[in-house]
């Protein structure tokens, strides 16, 4: 019973984070160890997905639960009291540092090898770059559905997909670059089935192509495949950082208490990681 409610609550996380700009779903996966098993149950094979109901069923509520739920609560945090909300998952992502490293092969053993270095700077520089190139979120809600804007939208959920996928990489964010984060929300939010049908099966093609990817990687590369998750994963800190917050706060002649209420949610959210992950391997 505890195993359900523990699977409901990463659930919630999840379904959460992924409706948040900057905010990876895969970051917070693997921040609560479910990284692994999630990715061998995104197949098109039944008997697989039937077999681990015990594990997609919670978990798939909990992701819904998130989404509908909670999804107010977050956005009402975000509005309100931003920075000490961003601290918090910088605390989540800080705390799953740990996990990671331990799951590099042979990290114990023997020094980390070059190539595993360079996967690991390589994503990180990658994170850079988002940080650089980041947009200021489209207010564009298109409304009239045509061909071209079919294909936009199952292009650009098929790639959020994949970047959900990938620990470090927002899918929403990515679809801000994109410009249909706001068309997507809209129709989610209105149940806009014309819209909402491209977006889904855009979905679908992108969490099968990006698992199918992934796995292929950690069976073929792990140490490398790992090295770059950890690079994605201290690189999405980048991107979630409240740098214009504290600038502003400063302004406003508030540093010290939102430092200090911030450094809270920091802590919180890093031990919340931490001990959920100290005894995985």
């Amino acid at each position: 019973m505890m195993e359900i409610i523990k699977l409901l609550g990463i659930g919630m996380i999840l379904g959460i984070s992924n409706v948040i700009p900057g905010v990876s779903g895969g970051t917070m996966a693997v921040v609560f160890n479910v990284y692994e098993r999630l990715l061998s149950v995104i197949t098109i094979n039944v008997k697989k997905i039937l077999s681990e109901w015990k594990f997609v069923l919670p978990l798939g509520l909990g992701v819904v639960f998130g989404i509908i739920i909670f999804s107010k609560v977050i956005t009402y945090l975000f509005t309100f009291y931003p920075v000490p909300t961003n601290m918090f998952f910088c605390g989540l992502i800080t705390g799953s540092i740990p996990l990671i490293l331990r799951k590099i092969p042979g990290r114990r053993t023997q020094k980390l090898k070059p190539s595993i270095i360079i996967c690991l700077l390589a994503a990180f520089a990658l994170m850079t770059v988002m940080l650089l190139l980041s947009p200021e979120e489209s207010s564009i809600i298109y409304t009239d559905m045509s061909f071209s804007l079919f294909i936009r939208l199952f292009v650009s959920a098929a790639l959020a997909a994949v970047a959900m996928i990938i620990p470090g990489i927002s899918g929403s964010f990515l679809m801000i670059v994109l410009g249909m984060y706001t068309t997507i929300i809209a129709s989610v939010s209105n149940m806009n089935i014309p819209f909402l049908i491209p977006v889904a099966l855009g979905v679908m093609f992108g969490l099968l192509f990006g698992a199918r990817l992934v796995t292929f990687l950690m069976s073929r590369v792990p140490a490398q495949t790992y090295g770059a998750i950890l690079g994605l994963v201290a690189g999405s800190l980048l991107l979630i950082f409240p740098w214009r917050g504290f600038v502003e706060s400063y302004e406003e002649g508030l540093l010290i208490i939102i430092s200090a209420v911030s450094a809270v949610s920091a802590l919180i959210g890093f031990f919340l990681a931490y001990a959920s992950s100290k005894n995985e391997t």
